[in-house]
């Protein structure tokens, strides 16, 4: 098992690992749905891919089988984050065959030692409850928000 940062040259396989991952997180979604996203995955990788993009992943016989992303968000500072970097972790995913085994462990540890050594402040993430016991374990902690999350969805 090599774990390793992906580049420009995984982006096919990034982009068939995330779509693994919104299949089983956003069931009930069409597949014209997923072709969409699909299409808009492969541009999305090429413009941020080791920019502000990150991908880290776990590969067995030279195919990714355990991805994590990390998305460097720059904001103005404050006294959360007093770099203004941040980080945010999304679509961490293991395939069903490779899960239980430390793989999402060690790309994780991989990403928070990145983390690290580029200053970012704070790294947010939303775990599922599969993930929870994981993530704790590595060191992460439930955010208490002074705030209330809310979202505008353009329809």
């Amino acid at each position: 098992m090599e774990f390793c940062r992906l580049g420009k040259n995984d982006i096919n396989s990034l982009v068939k690992m995330r779509i693994m991952y919104l299949r089983e997180d956003f069931t009930e979604s069409t597949d014209e749905q997923f072709t969409e996203i699909e299409k808009n995955l492969y541009s999305y990788f090429e413009k941020h891919l080791n920019n502000d993009l990150f991908a880290f992943g776990a590969m067995e016989n030279d195919n990714i089988i355990s991805t994590a992303l990390l998305l460097i968000i720059e904001k103005p500072c404050n006294p959360r984050f007093i770099t203004g970097k941040t980080g945010e972790v999304f679509s961490v995913y293991t395939l069903p065959e490779y899960r239980r085994q430390g793989n999402a462990m060690k790309i994780m540890e991989m990403l928070l030692n990145f983390s690290k050594e580029i200053n970012l402040d704070i790294i947010n993430f939303k775990a599922t409850q599969d993930g929870f016991p994981l993530y704790k374990k590595l060191g992460f902690i439930e955010d208490s928000l002074c705030c209330m999350p809310m979202k505008y969805t353009f329809e």
